[in-house]
């Protein structure tokens, strides 16, 4: 019985534009082929990248940017590239690259060689960028909880001072119930000034009520009377 054969996306890319017109293409294609043939891999789709420099980023690459938007709706998960330096040139840029595709379950296989490029091998320095990397995604994740929570936090706030936090007196019909206060309040020239208790007994019974329709508290008086005074 014969085995499944695997099947592969290949990736090409070029840096200068003397090799769009040269071999560049067509000798990284015949390595790739020659791979394939080898190990019974069938390429269904070729991506290209023309004249993009090594140290580009996967923002400025269209053709890979295109082949992990096909993976992502594909069941194809092996990539075929003819060295890792048509990856990248430069490391860190490499392993991001090919950080994207480890995250996919996708193998990227350097065909010159064998070599699976998203295998663990070791090298210190890839795993102290993969260290790196990780440790700033799961920053950006905490600052992400973070501003959340923030967001939440002020809107609580901001839901509270509209709802009953606003100082007595703002809102509809208080002006005239904390002036009443005030006068009432104010010393006779005969006799005694009335008790914040009075003030309370007086707003009730003409159902000058507190917010939320709560009797009147000598305490609560007091301090809105002192508040207004001074304002």
């Amino acid at each position: 019985m014969k085995s499944k054969q695997l099947k592969a996306f290949s990736y090409l890319r070029v840096s200068g534009r003397s090799q769009i017109k040269g071999d560049g293409f067509t000798r990284q294609a015949e390595t790739i082929y020659t791979y394939a043939q080898a190990n019974r891999i069938e390429v269904v789709d070729q991506f290209r990248d023309e004249g993009v420099s090594g140290t580009t980023e996967l923002s400025d690459r269209d053709g890979l940017a295109a082949l992990l938007d096909r993976i992502d709706s594909n069941g194809v998960r092996h990539v075929l590239v003819e060295r890792a330096d048509r990856i990248a040139r430069d490391l860190m840029v490499g392993e991001v690259i090919i950080s994207q595709f480890r995250q996919l379950g996708v193998h990227v296989i350097e065909a010159a060689s064998g070599n699976d490029l998203t295998a663990d091998d070791g090298d210190p320095t890839k795993v102290l960028i993969r260290q790196i990397l990780g440790a700033v995604a799961q920053f950006e994740k905490s600052v992400i909880v973070l501003k959340l929570r923030a967001a939440r936090q002020r809107v609580k706030r901001n839901k509270g001072r509209c709802e009953g936090r606003r100082p007595y007196g703002e809102l509809p019909g208080e002006k005239e119930t904390m002036e009443l206060m005030i006068s009432l309040r104010r010393k006779p020239r005969s006799g005694r000034r009335r008790s914040y208790e009075d003030i309370a007994q007086v707003l009730n019974s003409q159902e000058r009520f507190a917010r939320g329709g709560k009797p009147w508290k000598a305490g609560t008086i007091r301090r809105i009377i002192l508040r207004g005074v001074r304002a």
